[in-house]
């Protein structure tokens, strides 16, 4: 009975040790070693393409309303240092992204590097939050481009009767077709083609550009004209302090999100090790300058305090006797957006087939046209979801759930560079058709091991009788001590890993006690000052202990090299994931609410679906070392 009891207990272990495997089970990065025939998008943009895509994402109509409320309310004059902290805050996950997508270069995104150096079940929530980011996202931006279009024709009566927003009475909704028209347009766009797509892409977001460069160039010359009244104030450059500019740094924060949509295309991209770090670069450099620039002007015009929260930058040519610019400025406006919502709309159908092809979706969204080598059906299902919400839901209340998805991407990213620096996948999976071939392998590859190690016995031996070598102190085993050292340095590697595993998780758990004391307003404040200490100080002795140990060797061999490597690791991904922790935390309850109502739902579907149908089911892991040997015996053998 006991005996009984006894097994069932360790079959109960069992299954539970091999339950959590699966969650945190790792996929291969995509190489010359994997063909997927019929699942290949064509490759066809280049870094201009990549910056056109990041840069129209990257730089909505949030620029055109965003300064003024910013600038009246947390930063005055200061609203430009505002945008370069921002800016210098959001190039820290930039640098992660731009080693990652060189690194490993395919669709999917933050997704897919998760799903790599972290595991499956934090990367499926990663790929559920993105997927209702760019949903929400690309709905949101449709239901704010009709009423741009509409101010730019004059008013609503001059739109035509069928893209008017109207209530129906019996359900007191207010359904937009502009917004929901805009969306099947761009969704059409997408089907068609990458190049094609792209192309549109391009030339939207030149005409934005070249509207903001008209607010630069003509608002600075009437400030120049007007003797930049905004900053001749009595208040000084920071009339709301320090704290005031650093508020505004929080807030425009998010109107750099969008340049991590340049890592959706990854797979279509010519050379993705030149190419993407370079149009991640480009796009964040070029959208700094441009909100910097604008800024500058908007703010040299008129006092801060007299800026319209609504249209600023439209109020502030008003002011000076410019009326008509304002058709420039709507114009920039509805550019602005449509880029944003192609942007949007982008990367979500590659996200969708990404997961597909790794089993956690059905096999239908990673199908690819022949025709267009873009995924279609995962187009057209993401299309027409983002449609129906921009029709039916006004989804300004859940913005805030886009900001998590950003933010929770961001960070995954940062703690992926972590991981791959210090401690790298040993073991790759394999399909278990290969089983024959890893069997084989392994076996020669011991046999070859235990020769070597003979050889080695026998050449200490010699050494051992060879009075001139012991003379000259060479090592023997009759040292003992020396063959503990020995033992020791082999054993070096995997302690080290170890020891880097175990502090970069509680780093993660000491910025999340600090940033939560941080923002938690509600608790006493010896409370949030004892927790705070507490938080502060793992994380720092976490990060002191990283930044002593020797990265892994085995990253320079990790995925495919030559490309992008991020600089200042530990330290630079460190205030990454700090950064974007504190920006989560801050953002209420009532959107964690709904987020984790979200995240609830995705972690049924992976239960009830994406677990069991993972193409890691049945996967065989092998060390790395026997990678090249195994897949050499197998081609070998279909040859």
């Amino acid at each position: 009975m006991i005996v009984s009891m006894q097994d069932k207990g360790e079959a109960l272990l069992s299954k539970c040790s091999k339950g959590f495997k699966s969650l945190v089970r790792r996929k291969q990065v995509d190489s010359v070693h994997v063909r997927r025939e019929g699942h290949q998008l064509a490759r066809k943009l280049t870094a201009l393409d990549l910056t056109a895509i990041g840069v129209g994402t990257t730089i909505g109509a949030g620029v055109y309303v965003l300064v003024g409320t910013v600038a009246r309310e947390h930063t005055g004059p200061a609203l430009t240092v505002s945008f370069l902290i921002a800016g210098l805050a959001a190039a820290l996950s930039a640098f992660c992204y731009a080693e990652l997508a060189s690194r490993c270069p395919s669709a999917g995104s933050a997704y897919h590097y998760t799903y790599i150096c972290i595991g499956e079940s934090v990367a499926w929530l990663i790929g559920w939050s993105l997927f209702l980011e760019y949903t929400i996202g690309g709905a949101a931006i449709a239901r704010g481009i009709s009423p741009n279009i509409a101010l730019f024709l004059g008013g609503e009566g001059n739109l035509p009767a069928f893209l008017v927003r109207h209530t129906i009475p019996q359900l007191g909704v207010v359904v937009d077709p502009c917004a929901a028209i805009l969306v099947l347009i761009v969704t059409f766009l997408l089907c068609a083609g990458i190049k094609e797509s792209s192309l549109v892409q391009t030339i939207v977001t030149t005409l934005n550009v070249c509207a903001l460069l008209f607010i630069i160039v003509a608002g600075g010359y009437l400030a120049c004209k007007t003797g930049w009244v905004g900053y001749e104030l009595h208040g000084g450059f920071f009339p709301f302090g320090l704290n005031g500019m650093l508020a505004g740094s929080a807030i425009v924060f998010f109107s750099y999100i969008g340049f991590d949509a340049v890592t959706g295309a990854a797979e279509e991209t010519k050379r993705p090790l030149r190419d993407l770090p370079l149009g991640i670069g480009m796009t964040l450099t070029l959208c700094c300058i441009l909100y910097m620039l604008v800024s500058v002007v908007i703010v040299g015009l008129v006092p801060y305090y007299a800026l319209n929260p609504d249209t600023p930058i439209s109020s502030a040519f008003s002011a000076n006797g410019m009326q008509w610019a304002a058709y420039i400025v709507t114009a920039g406006a509805v550019t602005a957006l449509c880029a944003s919502l192609m942007g949007s709309l982008l990367p979500q159908p590659r996200l969708l087939m990404a997961m597909a092809r790794d089993g956690l979706l059905p096999a239908f969204f990673s199908d690819i046209s022949t025709r267009t080598h873009v995924p279609v059906k995962s187009t057209v299902t993401t299309g027409m979801l983002a449609a129906v919400l921009a029709f039916f839901m006004d989804v300004s209340e859940l913005s805030g759930m886009v900001s998590v998805g950003t933010l929770l991407a961001f960070t995954v990213v940062a703690i992926s560079i972590l991981i791959l620096r210090y401690a790298p996948p040993e073991e790759v999976p394999l399909p278990s058709s290969l089983q024959q071939f890893i069997d084989s392998v392994r076996k020669q590859l011991d046999d070859d091991s235990q020769s070597m190690e003979r050889k080695e016995f026998n050449d200490v031996d010699i050494v051992e009788q060879s009075p001139s070598q012991s003379d000259h102190g060479e090592a023997s085993i009759q040292y003992p001590l020396i063959e503990k050292q020995f033992s020791e340095d082999k054993q070096n590697p995997q302690r080290r890993r170890n020891i880097a595993v175990w502090n970069i998780a509680l780093f993660c758990i000491g910025v999340l006690v600090l940033t939560s004391a941080a923002s938690a307003e509600y608790l006493p404040s010896l409370v949030r000052f004892s927790l705070g200490t507490v938080g502060a100080a793992i994380l720092l002795c976490s990060l002191v202990v990283l930044a002593c140990l020797n990265q892994d060797e085995a990253r320079h061999s990790f995925g495919h090299t030559g490309g992008f490597l991020c600089p200042f690791v530990p330290f630079l991904p460190a205030a990454c994931i700090l950064i974007n922790a504190y920006l989560l935390m801050s953002l209420g309850v009532g959107t964690w609410i709904r987020v984790s109502i979200w995240l609830i739902m995705g972690a049924l579907v992976y239960i009830s679906y994406g677990w069991r149908h993972s193409s890691l089911t049945n996967a065989v892991y092998v060390p790395m070392a026997y990678l090249d040997h195994i897949y050499r015996a197998s081609s070998s053998h279909q040859v």
